[in-house]
């Protein structure tokens, strides 16, 4: 009895990893950006639109230096580079005054009015104040090359598109924050759909005017927990969004502590799931049952209830690491194998964080930098 529902077990977990290896082999061919023609620094000045890269922080001491200095290396000429900080409590706003000379605006950030999340409206106050024709916004986590922004414009250019975001590569060594990072973008990758497109908040551009003709500002998303996820929807439609997968030559990289990692899910993955405690309840279990088989293999082989699993299981295990493995190597430049091996870890804590997401959410103890995070109206009253 006890074996014959192991061998089911099996056969989901399989079959699910395998329809997901055939879904992700498809999205990252699709997403990568390793030989697109078109991610090639621009050469001729009039084709140069100008571009603001625009940065809100808020509490970033930790990785503000680094992120402008990245900045600053930029080869294209057409820029401009604007600060916000966010009412920082710490030395955020002095190391961003340090810059000055080397052109970056620094801007002070005013309180959030009602009902406005502080992101949001932090991203607002930049546009406010943005003078380039493309709007890049840009994490204080996130690193990019010289020819980054040269490379993304000519590619809007190419793909007359309105909006792009990139995920970012990861291209420091195998350490906790980067074995153990959440799932967020394999999921973003994995349930790509028309009506919500994969996104990434690393680095996003607009263009400035067709964006202000169809929003005006970011007053009708004031209170949208992923804005940048939104107006991807919106621009899918006509076909004029489109998402990146860094490669080296692109450039684009993030250095994200794991707390912050795990800070994020939590803010996101509840509303990603839509807001409902069912949902949050069948993916909890999909996670589980993705995890288990390699733990109920262990324990069958322990106790000696029965070996014959045993090599059932370590294939299904080995599957999970190609589908994670495969994933990894496209956005690591090392140390993926080691997550990929570590996989029902992974995938377990992915299910933790769902619960905590969920139960923060519903209990409205959510925060993001020291503020409440709140759902809109709408998703509250649903529930």
């Amino acid at each position: 009895m006890f074996v014959g529902l192991l061998y089911c077990l099996y056969g989901v977990v399989g079959a699910t990893l395998l329809s997901g290896l055939w879904r992700l082999n498809l999205m990252i061919k699709r997403f990568s950006a390793n030989d697109l023609p078109e991610l090639k620094p621009l050469t001729n000045q009039d084709e140069m639109a100008s571009v603001s890269v625009c940065i809100p922080a808020r509490n970033e001491s930790h990785a503000m230096t680094e992120c402008l200095q990245s900045v600053l290396l930029s080869k294209y000429p057409k820029l401009e580079i604007l600060v916000l900080d966010d009412q920082s409590a710490d030395k955020t706003p002095s190391l961003i005054k340090a810059f000055a000379h080397d052109g970056v605006r620094f801007i002070e950030g005013t309180p959030s009015p009602a009902g406005w999340l502080g992101k949001n409206h932090a991203l607002n106050q930049l546009l406010g104040e943005a003078s380039g024709r493309l709007v890049l916004f840009m994490d204080v986590d996130t690193r990019i090359k010289p020819d980054t922004i040269g490379r993304l414009v000519s590619y809007m250019n190419a793909r007359q598109a309105n909006m792009i975001s990139v995920i970012p590569r990861r291209d420091d060594g195998p350490r906790a924050s980067v074995v153990f990072a959440p799932l967020r973008y394999l999921w973003e990758i994995l349930f790509d759909r028309h009506q919500a497109p994969a996104v990434s908040s690393a680095v996003w551009m607009l263009d400035r005017h067709q964006f202000e003709q169809d929003f005006a500002d970011f007053s009708k998303l004031r209170h949208v927990i992923q804005p940048e996820a939104h107006i991807a929807a919106t621009y899918r439609d006509d076909h004029t969004y489109r998402l990146l997968m860094s490669s080296e030559k692109l450039g684009v990289s993030q250095q994200k502590k794991w707390r912050s990692q795990i800070d994020t899910s939590i803010r996101l993955l509840y509303p990603l799931i839509g807001s409902r405690l069912n949902r949050s309840l069948v993916v909890v279990l999909d996670l589980l049952v993705l995890s288990l088989p390699p733990l109920v293999t262990i324990i069958a082989g322990l106790v000696g209830i029965s070996h014959q699993p045993i090599f059932v299981g370590v294939a299904v295990y080995l599957l999970g690491v190609v589908l994670y493995g495969y994933f990894l190597k496209h956005i690591w430049s090392r140390g993926w194998l080691i997550a990929a091996l570590l996989w029902p870890a992974i995938v377990l804590q992915e299910a933790v964080l769902v619960v905590v997401s969920t139960i923060q959410y519903r209990r409205g103890r959510v925060m993001w930098k020291g503020r409440p995070v709140e759902l809109p109206a709408a998703a509250v009253e649903a529930n």
